[in-house]
């Protein structure tokens, strides 16, 4: 079974000789302590070493004010966007409007403008034939809402002002559903899967009401959900922190992966995630990064890697619990986590 028959068969929930495994997305500080400890020079390499299962590509986005898809909202009209650093918590440009018909005041990007059809060829020129390849698209539409107002005045106006709110939503959902179809296009059936997403939990609970997730969150991920499966891709859904009751509404949307399972998030134990939902849907992520693989041995990794194993036979696409490798977690115990994963 290779890479990519194990990832759909995983996602599908179907027997596998063993579960998918996805390194996930290392933070740029982390890549060379990785580089140094596996002794290669590229991600090309490093996932090389461990079997990575799963091959990301990002939309290659360049504008005026930003470097990536995910930052392409200049909501703070500062003239760039700190894709590495932003917050979604400073007030941004809609933060004192209250008139819906403010929307048409930002001048929001095309991308057309901002996505070169040749990089998205020479980028899937160069993926690998033999892994599953997943487009980061993001569409995180709901945080960049929050970011649009800052994040208490977006929630406010969920309640105060809903037309304001979902104006702006409207706007931020129509630019992903472009950049997405230029994406998929150049594509041209090379894609396996899509990762969209927005971080809607805390470590004990969701942000704002479960209600409030299906009024103002779901509707917009059902609109992106339908478009990649035109596509006939897989949709990985991400958000951090503890959003097991909404886990339903994201299957019910058409989402066939929930990730990152934040393994100490409230409500997220696999055991539970496995009884309740593994009838709907697949999950990925499992392995927790706040603790476990930062201070954890290697033996330990190896044991939870099992145990999850045993859960999810099938159905867990094995993946540290966030999607960004922070860099104090051990190299050594990435290199356990692929190896448990990968036990015959």
């Amino acid at each position: 079974m290779n890479s990519i028959e194990r990832f759909l068969k995983t996602v599908e929930r179907k027997p596998v000789d063993y579960p998918a495994s996805w390194l996930g997305m290392p933070d740029v500080e982390t890549l060379p302590i990785l580089f140094d400890y596996f002794k290669v020079d590229d991600m090309a390499g490093l996932k090389a070493a461990v079997d990575d299962d799963v091959y990301p590509v990002e939309i290659p986005y360049q504008s005026p004010v930003a470097n990536a898809i995910y930052a392409a909202f200049d909501f703070k009209q500062s003239g760039a966007v700190d894709s590495h650093d932003r917050t979604l918590t400073e007030e941004g440009c809609f933060a004192k409007s209250e008139d819906p018909a403010d929307v048409e005041k930002f001048d929001w990007p095309d991308p057309e403008e901002y996505i070169s059809l040749d990089a998205c060829e020479k980028l899937f020129q160069s993926v690998p034939r033999d892994k599953a390849i997943l487009g980061m698209a993001w569409s995180a539409h709901f945080q960049d809402t929050c970011a649009a107002f800052g994040m208490e005045n977006a929630m406010m106006n969920m309640i105060a002002n809903p037309d304001l709110y979902r104006a702006v939503d409207e706007k931020i959902v129509q630019f992903y559903l472009k950049a997405n179809e230029i994406f998929f296009k150049s594509a041209k059936g090379r894609l396996h899967a899509v990762l969209i997403g927005n971080d809607m939990g805390s470590q004990r609970s969701l942000m704002l009401s479960p209600q409030m997730v299906r009024d103002f969150v779901i509707p917009g991920a059902k609109r992106l959900v339908a478009q990649a499966k035109e596509y006939g891709l897989k949709v990985i859904y991400h958000s951090c922190g503890a959003i097991s009751e909404v886990i339903p509404d994201l299957f019910e949307a058409g989402v066939d992966v929930v990730h990152p399972i934040q393994a100490l998030a409230a409500g997220m134990e696999p055991d539970r995630l496995k009884r309740d939902f593994g009838d709907m849907g697949a999950f990925c992520g499992g392995v927790d990064t706040q603790d476990l693989l930062v201070n954890g041995r290697p033996e330990e990794i190896k044991n939870k890697v099992r145990e999850l194993r045993g859960i999810f036979p099938t159905g867990l696409v094995i993946s540290p619990s966030h999607e960004a490798i922070m860099p104090d977690v051990k190299p050594e115990n990435i290199k356990a986590l692929f190896e448990a994963a990968k036990e015959a």
